[in-house]
């Protein structure tokens, strides 16, 4: 039987198998380890059954595609959450997750929670002028809920943000019937606890799914997604109009004369934010040579 990787814990995955209404309890063949094959929610997979509700999962179906944090597959698009306050938004964090999903070809959007605390329509400009579909919601008042859960209603939507952001309580105000624990904000490290262990699938109720995943307080990008310096332009969307109008071939948009992008960044046609952090992990990336990515 064919299925749905819904979550994964201690070596066992619950899937839910087509036509079935409730998920299975499996194990992964010995293959998989074998071949340093890791099992991801969201992968779809074939299942033997050995018993009511419980068998192996023997075959992997091809993935549209991956991330490792949060570790999932065939994600339709990654909502990043973005809290107005407590914790402070880090824009290099997002930066670098949302050229981690353009490199993975995963659509981007961007949902700045507490809107209640503190002004979000300036980060959502921002936002908005890179490319990316943003929202703003106050959550426990359910404001800007209705337009995210009809925009996330089918396909795979991962959410992930910083700890304490407000995803849970952000997915508690779209789907309440998932009822998922929250936790306050520490007020000594400014960030919140981690209230999400485990990467899992919740059914819409139209469709699709949405992935509550961990928290993170920071992005170990060379670690997780590995690319070379002059790759990494082509994950900023927002640079895309503007590359090929560069005086010179193989301009690194950084410091050139005749460089169309820093032009624009001038022109106020991309957010000096953006151009800030393109260049940090620009030189994170420098190192990395074409050799090391195979």
């Amino acid at each position: 039987m064919d299925g749905l990787i819904l979550s994964s814990r201690g070596g066992f995955y619950q899937v839910l198998c087509d036509g079935d209404p409730q998920p299975c309890q499996c194990r992964g063949r010995g293959r998989f380890r074998k071949d340093d094959t890791q099992l991801l929610v969201g992968d779809r997979v074939t299942v033997q059954p050995t018993g009511p509700g419980t068998g192996f999962i023997v075959d992997l179906a091809p993935r549209r595609n991956h991330l490792i944090r949060p570790p999932i597959a065939n994600i339709s698009r990654l909502a990043l959450v973005v809290s107005a306050l407590q914790p402070a938004p880090n824009l290099l964090v997002i930066d670098r997750l949302t050229a981690i999903a353009a490199r993975r070809d995963i659509p981007v959007a961007l949902i700045f929670t507490k809107s209640d605390l503190a002004d979000t329509a300036p980060l959502a400009e921002l936002y908005a002028l890179a490319g990316y579909p943003v929202y703003r919601v106050d959550s426990p008042a359910r404001q800007g809920t209705e337009a995210v859960r009809g925009a996330f209603a089918t396909g795979i939507t991962a959410f992930c943000g910083n700890s304490g952001a407000g995803k849970s309580t952000l997915l508690n105000a779209l789907f309440p019937q998932l009822a998922l624990p929250t936790a306050e904000i520490s007020q000594k490290l400014g960030r919140g606890r981690h209230t999400t262990r485990h990467v899992e699938l919740y059914p819409t109720g139209q469709g699709g799914y949405i992935a509550d995943t961990p928290g993170f307080s920071a992005v170990d990008f060379l670690r997780f997604e590995r690319m070379t310096a002059d790759q990494l332009a082509g994950c900023f969307p927002d640079f895309v109009p503007y590359r090929q109008r560069c005086r010179f071939p193989g301009c690194s948009h950084r410091v050139e004369k005749g460089c169309a992008v820093l032009e624009a960044v001038e022109a106020g046609e991309i957010s000096p934010s953006r151009h800030q952090s393109y260049c940090a992990i620009y030189e994170e990336l420098r190192g990395v040579k074409e050799w090391e990515l195979k």
